[in-house]
């Protein structure tokens, strides 16, 4: 349980968390390519959705791995360096890191990614249940962002189902955090003017 831990101990796994969790995929990975500043397209999102809108799949695709893989690794490395308790810690700060980056002024992601990869690490099952509600929602309605509301409450379910309660608990948390970013999407989905996916701008 989280709260076993000295505060010491939570607070490292949390900065730590932080600190890879805050990495900007998406802004490296576009600038390396030689695009325009991601920022200054589409939603101005540094994820891979917004990416998508550069018409380079292969960027968008290799943004979306590092998203998910900076949260998965930041879980395993708490886990490792500090105690496996901490792990919830380090989760919370990748996801935070992820939206509120220092280095770009706290406006980071929206998460979905780094979502992904911290639940992968925490507890497989309910990233298998995300994925696979997010495919099926993004098939059917080509809307990124409502397939990864509907894929945020599945995993959370699925967590208390086959994890364990605090993963089930932080899950949540992060779950709501991320409906919080998605605020202007939800207003553009029930006023239907949200952008889908493959579509530039």
């Amino acid at each position: 349980m989280i709260w076993s831990l000295p505060p010491l101990l939570n607070l490292l796994a949390l900065l730590l968390g932080y600190a890879l969790g805050s990495i900007p995929f998406g802004l490296i990975i576009t600038r390396l390519a030689g695009t325009q500043d991601i920022r200054s397209i589409g939603s101005g999102n540094i994820g891979a959705t917004n990416v998508l809108r550069t018409g380079r799949k292969g960027l968008a695709a290799a943004t979306l791995l590092g998203d998910a893989l900076k949260g998965t690794f930041a879980v395993l490395l708490a886990g490792w360096l500090i105690a496996p308790e901490a792990a919830l810690a380090a989760a919370l700060g990748a996801f935070l890191g992820h939206l509120f980056p220092v280095w770009l002024g706290f406006k980071g992601g929206k998460g979905v990614a780094t979502f992904l990869g911290v639940t992968l690490a925490l507890a497989w099952p309910a990233a298998l249940a995300f994925a696979v509600a997010w495919l099926a929602v993004a098939f059917v309605s080509r809307y990124s962002s409502l397939a990864a509301l509907v894929a945020s409450v599945v995993t959370v379910l699925a967590a208390f189902f086959c994890g364990t309660p605090h993963t089930g608990a932080l899950l949540a948390l992060l779950a709501a955090l991320l409906w919080f970013m998605h605020r202007a999407n939800i207003r553009r989905l029930l006023a239907g003017t949200e952008g889908r996916i493959g579509k530039k701008g």
